[in-house]
Formats: C-alpha cells, sequence, structure tokens
C-alpha cells in the first residue's frame, strides 16, 4: 500500500519537498502519492507531512481560516511524523517570537525570524545533524534561529544557536532541507524518527 504524503501548499518550496519524499521513500523501497494541502479534508488521510517555508504570517493565517489547523494537530497527536522547515517551524513553535503569527504549538520552542540575516545573507553549511552519519549541506535563506527550546530535542546547531530541533513525531530545521539533491533529512524524519517507529511497533 502507498503511503501517502501531504505537502501543505499555501506558499514555499511544495515541488522541492515532494521530490525530496520521493526520494526518502525509494530508498527505503516505499510507494508514495503526493498530496498538495490547499484545503481542509486532506491530512487526515495523510501518513507523511511537509510545511515549507514562506511567509510565516501568511502561513498560520490559511492554516486557521481554512480549518487545516486542528488537522495537523490531530496528525502529531496520533503520531504521525511532520517536518517543519523556516518559516514552517516558525509556524510550528510554541512562540513566534510575533503576535501576528498564530502558532501550532508543536514544538516547544522560541523562535527569532530572520535571525541570520535577509535574502542576500543566504548561505549554506555543513551541518551535523543527530542520527546521521555524514554532515548535511544545509541552505540557511532567511532563516530563523531558535532562541530557547523547552522540552524539544536539540538534532544540529550552526555557531552555537540550535537549527533543527525534534519533539515527538514533529522535527523542525531552520534551513531548507528540500534545497539539495540530499534527502536524508526527509528519510530520518519520516523513517528513523524514534517516536514514529515506537508507533509503528505499537501496530
Amino acid at each position: 500500500m502507498s503511503l501517502i504524503a501531504g505537502v501543505v501548499a499555501v506558499q514555499g518550496d511544495v515541488a522541492e519537498h515532494a521530490e525530496a519524499i520521493e526520494r526518502a521513500c525509494a530508498r527505503r523501497d516505499r510507494a508514495v502519492e503526493i498530496r498538495e494541502i490547499r484545503d481542509a479534508g486532506i491530512v487526515p488521510d495523510c501518513d507523511l507531512l511537509a510545511m515549507p517555508g514562506g511567509e510565516s504570517t501568511t502561513i498560520s493565517r490559511l492554516l486557521h481560516a481554512e480549518g487545516i489547523a486542528p488537522e495537523i494537530d490531530a496528525h502529531v497527536a496520533a503520531g504521525k511524523p511532520l517536518l517543519a522547515t523556516c518559516a514552517g517551524l516558525i509556524v510550528a513553535a510554541s512562540d513566534a517570537a510575533d503576535d501576528r503569527v498564530d502558532e501550532l504549538g508543536l514544538i516547544d520552542v522560541r523562535v527569532e525570524r530572520n535571525a541570520f540575516g535577509r535574502q542576500k545573507d543566504s548561505f549554506e553549511a555543513a551541518l551535523d545533524v543527530a542520527g546521521l552519519e555524514e554532515p548535511f549541506p544545509a541552505v540557511f535563506i532567511r532563516a530563523p534561529a531558535i532562541d530557547e527550546v523547552g522540552d524539544a530535542e536539540v538534532l544540529a546547531s550552526w555557531n552555537g544557536r540550535p537549527v533543527a530541533v525534534r519533539q515527538g513525531p514533529v522535527v523542525g530545521t531552520s534551513f531548507h532541507p528540500e534545497l539539495t539533491p540530499d534527502d536524508r533529512i526527509h528519510e530520518l524524519v519520516f523513517f528513523a524518527n524514534p517516536a514514529v517507529d515506537a508507533r509503528r511497533a505499537g501496530h
């Protein structure tokens, strides 16, 4: 049976995330069907979810306006994996440090928007990520940083600041793992996540 992977398609690198998910699933010999999420009613059918970057205030507003936010909450509560990248991390956080963002509160972190600079300050860094044997080529574009970490686990840091965190089945990254042909972050989230593995073992 094919997995169903949903990509929140409000903004951001939707096609790139879809391609990375397909590659990660292929590495695990799993067939996958990609569905773009713009309306309520799709998330409940999904085994995997990705929430790309974009503009965090716009993403959060539309998730709540369209009734998608409570479906994402239920997805995570059921132990199903979610990858939230860049602005997706801001929306998934417990504190976005911005009253315009209606956070989902899925990762117990406080996030600072654009902490690593504007578009012109974009850069790539080789990150040591917990769970990966070799450094990951992380692409930072208008990237947020994590100021405070509560119950979440830090998976990677850059210049002393956390840039990848995990809480249960949710992984959030400041960087854009979809903008590289390396799909190991997607594979880590969807297939090598202890919380997800425990759920699968219980079935």
